[in-house]
């Protein structure tokens, strides 16, 4: 799978105004009630990411999770990534 290009990039971006593009990663920060109700987004995440094979990156702060994502493997953003953000954005609003 290779490394989207700048308007797949573009493409993106603009589907999903959520995500911020950084580099070579995308990212976005959810804000929850409180801990419990983060962790269980979590996990959440943690099912779908096991379910296609791609992992993000988790930050936990409180009531806020911050998601990286990028395809190490390859050094950069893939569909791979677009494909967990949007699945992600399917179960959030």
């Amino acid at each position: 799978m290779g490394i989207l290009t700048g308007p797949q990039r573009e493409a993106f971006a603009a589907s999903h105004p959520a995500w911020t593009l950084q580099g070579e990663a995308i990212t976005r920060t959810f804000t929850f009630e409180d801990f419990a109700e983060a962790v269980g987004f979590v996990t959440r995440v943690g099912v779908v990411a096991e379910r296609i094979f791609h992992h993000p990156d988790i930050d936990i702060r409180w009531n806020k999770v911050t998601l990286s994502l990028t395809s190490h493997d390859v050094g950069g953003l893939t569909e791979r990534d677009v494909e967990l953000a949007s699945r992600i954005d399917s179960f959030v609003g």
